[in-house]
Formats: C-alpha cells, structure tokens, sequence
C-alpha cells in the first residue's frame, strides 16, 4: 500500500485561499516501500482540490487533504524524481493518494472516485 511519510503541516495565505507548507513530505507511490517518490518541498504553495462548482458537495480541505497538494505538486512540475509525466498518470496518483487519504472515511471511495471524475473532466484546465 502506498504511503505519506509524515503530517502535514501548512499555514494560509493572506488571499485566504492558498496554503503554504511549512514542512516537505512524501508520498510513496504503490507501496510503502517504493523507491518512487513524489516530493511536496517546504514553501510549496497549495490551494488544495481546486473543485468546480458542480462538485462543491466534495470536501475540498479537511482532514484528507494529502493528496490533493501531492496532485498540485505532480501538476506544477509534470515530473516525477525528473521524469516526464502525463495528465493521466498525475491524475491516476491522486486517486491512489485519496485512497490512501480516505481509507478510514465512511464514504472514502465514492468520494475519492468522484474526485478524480472532476479531475479527469476538468483538470485540463490547470495542466
């Protein structure tokens, strides 16, 4: 099972709408042991699931709040440890992250299945 190596710790922007991490962490894609790595660094600015009005019944912050900072990092960098990367693969890492992020959330998988619906449909924008 895939993995995030430590809390996260962010603290807001003044524009109220963006975060900024006071500490880097990692994610581990596919399983704990992985040598693959997404990096979040320190300093890196969030503003968490950009969700579009259509999907607003989703959480946007909270307590499962990993993934979608992993998803702007994969975003903003299109890279994996300086490997090019597609839309489809940052995108099918966030749903492994959010399962991950929401596997102690009564409705985990729905929500993370609807979250990476939203992405697949609309995050052609922000690529």
């Amino acid at each position: 099972m895939s993995s995030f190596t430590s809390p996260l710790w962010v603290t807001p922007l003044e524009n109220g709408r963006d975060w900024r991490l006071i500490r880097s962490f990692t994610y581990h894609l596919g399983s704990k042991a992985s040598r693959c790595l997404v990096k979040a660094p320190r300093h890196f600015v969030t503003d968490f699931a950009s969700i579009p009005r259509f999907f607003w019944f989703l959480p946007d912050w909270g307590t499962y709040n990993k993934a979608p900072v992993i998803h702007d990092v994969l975003y903003s960098s299109k890279k994996i440890m300086d490997k090019p990367i597609t839309r489809k693969q940052a995108d099918d890492i966030f749903l492994e992250a959010m399962l991950i992020d929401f596997r102690n959330h009564k409705q985990g998988k729905l929500v993370a299945y609807l979250e990476y619906l939203a992405v697949r449909i609309f995050g052609w924008l922000a690529w």
